[in-house]
Parts: C-alpha cells; sequence; structure tokens
C-alpha cells in the first residue's frame, strides 16, 4: 500500500476538524455519547476524503535505445598522392 501524499494527510485533517466544528455547533448537544459519535464520523468522512483525493501518476521514464544499426557499404580507402619513382 502507497504511503499518503502530502495533499492526502492536508485535505483529511481539515476535513475532520471543519466536519467535526460544524457538527457539533450545529448538532449543539452536550452529552459524551453525542460527542463521542460526531467524532467518529467526522474522522470517517475525513478518511473518506483523504482516500479520494487522486493519486500521481507514476512518471515515465524514457528509455534511451541506441539507434538501429544500418548494414552500411564499407568505405574505400582513399589512395594517396604520392609520387613513386618509376
Amino acid at each position: 500500500m502507497p504511503r499518503p501524499t502530502a495533499a492526502q494527510i492536508a485535505y483529511g485533517s481539515i476535513t475532520v476538524i471543519f466536519s467535526t466544528l460544524a457538527m457539533l455547533l450545529l448538532s449543539q448537544t452536550s452529552s459524551a455519547v453525542g460527542t463521542a459519535v460526531i467524532a467518529v464520523s467526522a474522522l470517517a468522512l475525513g478518511l473518506l476524503v483523504a482516500m479520494t483525493v487522486p493519486q500521481p501518476k507514476p512518471r515515465v521514464v524514457a528509455v534511451n535505445r541506441p539507434a538501429e544499426h544500418r548494414a552500411e557499404e564499407p568505405v574505400p580507402a582513399v589512395a594517396t598522392s604520392s609520387k613513386t619513382a618509376a
């Protein structure tokens, strides 16, 4: 299993914090059971958000391949221009 990215950790944490505050303020609960239910549901929501953040795609590394070798005709040796004694 791959490690979570920084974006996943950030989005999950922010979701947990803000959803917990919103649910506590909207429900106006004062019981321990209500607070525990809100905390567990906020953690579940944060986990869901963190897992749905798109994963970065792996980079494709180009492989250096040598060019195809063509069968070339041999190049004739160039004769040197030197004067020979007759």
